[in-house]
């Protein structure tokens, strides 16, 4: 069995690459140093998907199980995360064959949870008002369409560029732009329709010009800050 490469602090890239070209001959050692350094990212694709801990834990080791007896077929054609990610994603879209579109998110999800551990500052009052926030963000999300989704999970919240996302779902850099776009508007249109429900929280809150200027600033701050956090909650 082929030795694993020595580590090359001075050019990641180039080391990533003699890590797979290492994994792809059967080497263990090197397949889980890629394991080590990818696992965060899947989680966390993983977890935006499905929204369930457990389940992103699954289709994490799955992605991985499947990606380790796949490597002697890896050829190179695409970067390795991107090929990882398409196992990962067909993964989590598979589990969710039954096309649930959830419009109410469990104030326990735990992407919910993830944002207010680092938004709230341990505030408990900050915590309460923000709840229903990124509950409504998070079930905005999950109402997509899984295509609209997940280009939105790759591009906003993976930070993916549009050419990788294009690489990742097979498609054009065109139709991601477009994705996008129409996402975003069908996600504004469900923050101001679930905005408009009554609620005890809500009821609190200034009238319908400050929630709409909410919404608009809210949606692009909120993914962001979903973006980053899971993927901190995946480290810990």
């Amino acid at each position: 069995m082929r030795a694993s490469p020595p580590p090359s602090a001075c050019d990641p890239a180039a080391e990533a690459s003699a890590l797979v070209d290492a994994a792809r001959t059967g080497d263990r050692r090197a397949f889980s140093e890629l394991v080590r350094r990818y696992r965060p990212r899947i989680y966390a694709l993983a977890l935006q998907l499905t929204g369930s801990a457990s389940e992103a834990d699954d289709v994490t080791q799955d992605a991985f199980l499947r990606a380790f007896a796949n490597m002697s077929r890896f050829e190179g054609r695409s970067e390795f995360f991107t090929w990882l990610y398409r196992i990962a994603l067909n993964r989590a879209l598979n589990g969710r064959r039954d096309g649930r579109r959830r419009q109410r998110v469990d104030m326990d999800d735990p992407r919910v949870q993830a944002a207010l551990a680092v938004d709230a500052g341990g505030d408990p009052r900050r915590a309460m008002e923000l709840r229903e926030t990124y509950a409504q963000l998070v079930a905005a999300l999950d109402a997509l369409s899984p295509v609209l989704r997940t280009t939105v999970v790759l591009t906003v919240l993976q930070r993916l560029s549009q050419r990788e996302a294009a690489v990742v779902l097979g498609t054009t850099e065109g139709t991601v732009a477009w994705r996008i776009h129409e996402a975003r508007r069908q996600m504004r249109e469900t923050l101001r329709r679930l905005q408009r429900e009554p609620t005890p929280a809500r009821a609190l809150r200034a009238g319908a010009e400050a929630r709409d200027a909410h919404v608009t600033d809210g949606l692009e701050a909120g993914l962001a800050l979903l973006g980053r956090l899971a993927t901190v909650a995946s480290r810990t």
